[in-house]
């Protein structure tokens, strides 16, 4: 079975450095995978992304050696299952706030005798390999957001949960809960604790920690602290900002030439 480069950097100590897209379009998709990112999500919660769609960007990322990952709507095995049928060599699941939410999430994301997974791997097979069945339960990463109040207070249960691979920090929507202004990098001091919170309970457990972030800074930043999975941006936040330095130089060149000329 293919291996799964996440799982490796985990094993070598490294973080894995993961891209977001949130544009339905397998040519944005194959465009971010070719820039060396180490995986790269599919946002199937708050992009625009659809099921047609999200397995045309999952077969553009196959073209290169970026890990294949689509965060799924909901806690909903229907989804999960299609998928990872569909060739996600990991998923991230939002809303996980209970040990009964973890164990659904776990039961929809591992074959028999560790879940209740229906058998149907119709583009993993072409992704993963012939032994894909055999392998799945072993290789496919699972990620359980971590981004409400009851969440944390239910923290070392649902880590406690057997087969979570990793934790997932959405800062925005944990700033909501804890009744802070949404942010990623600049985290008001209760949501800084709240993560500080995270980060350790789960490597006390043994289980990866990762991040969304708003900036390479403070994905650095976060690494230094103990963070094995951080995202940086997205697809559609990278486009505009390249945009926007674009036209503002050329606003600024246009501006000057006016002054000179009328100078």
């Amino acid at each position: 079975m293919r291996e799964n480069r996440i799982r490796s950097l985990w094993k070598a100590g490294g973080a894995v450095v993961n891209g977001w897209l949130s544009i339905p379009s397998g040519f944005a998709a194959e465009t971010m995978a070719h820039q060396g990112w180490d995986s790269l999500t599919i946002d199937m919660q708050h992009g625009l992304i659809d099921y047609a769609a999200a397995v045309a960007m999952l077969t553009a990322i196959s073209t290169t050696a970026t890990v294949p990952m689509v965060r799924v709507p909901w806690n909903e095995p229907g989804i999960l299952m299609r998928m990872l049928d569909a060739g996600a060599y990991a998923v991230i699941c939002p809303m996980v706030n209970t040990r009964d939410d973890a164990e659904r999430l776990m039961a929809a994301t591992r074959y028999p005798p560790l879940g209740s997974r229906s058998m149907g791997p119709v583009r993993a097979l072409l992704y993963g390999g012939a032994d894909y069945p055999r392998g799945a339960n072993d290789t496919v990463v699972v990620f359980a957001m971590v981004e409400t109040r009851q969440a944390l207070d239910n923290l070392d249960e649902i880590l406690r949960v057997p087969g979570l691979d990793a934790v997932y920090i959405g800062p925005a929507d944990l700033s909501l809960a804890l009744g802070c202004s949404p942010s990623f990098d600049d985290v008001d001091p209760p949501v800084a604790e709240a993560i500080d919170f995270v980060l350790a309970r789960a490597k006390a457990r043994g289980i990866v920690a990762g991040i969304h972030n708003g900036t390479a800074e403070g994905a650095l930043k976060r690494i230094g602290k103990g963070f094995q999975f951080v995202t940086i941006g997205s697809d559609a936040r990278f486009m505009a900002a390249g945009a926007q330095q674009v036209v503002a130089k050329m606003r600024q060149g246009l501006a000057a030439g006016s002054q000179a000329q009328g100078g």
